[in-house]
């Protein structure tokens, strides 16, 4: 069955607003895509190893950046909800990263030795004298 509209023809002129909407969620989409693949990505860089903490603040720097265009598009052209949701769950989880890369770059030293002890440690009582070994060189405050 034949439809009586040309794909290019009378359609396409009568609905540009629905052309606009579709380009517009389809870029929101590829937002929350790009923004779900950074703030992953930050978090999978920072457990191989904590040499690489500076790469882990430029992609957290960029999650939170692209996290509240994300937000500021969803509620500014009313967006789905689940990119909504997954938008603050993502900035939440970027918060949280943000203060474990303080909290690294305070104790840096502490925990590049800690995870070269823990890389080497091949039996569980090993790994028991890393995590001993890493309380007692950080502050008595902390213990």
């Amino acid at each position: 069955m034949n439809s009586p509209h040309e794909p290019g023809g009378p359609q396409r002129s009568q609905n540009p607003q629905s052309e606009a909407a579709k380009e517009s969620l389809l870029r929101t989409h590829n937002l929350f895509r790009m923004f779900i693949v950074v703030v992953l990505g930050a978090f999978f860089v920072y457990q191989l190893d904590i040499n690489y903490l500076w790469l882990t603040a430029i992609l957290t720097a960029a999650a939170l950046v692209l996290g509240v265009v994300l937000i500021v598009r969803a509620r500014r052209l009313k967006e789905s909800r689940l990119v909504l949701f997954g938008t603050l769950s993502g900035l939440v989880v970027s918060v949280v990263m943000v203060l474990i890369i303080l909290a690294s770059a305070v104790f840096f030293t502490q925990v590049r030795d800690y995870q070269q002890c823990a890389r080497h440690a091949l039996t569980e009582q090993a790994a028991s004298a890393c995590r001993t070994e890493l309380e007692k060189s950080l502050p008595a405050q902390l213990r």
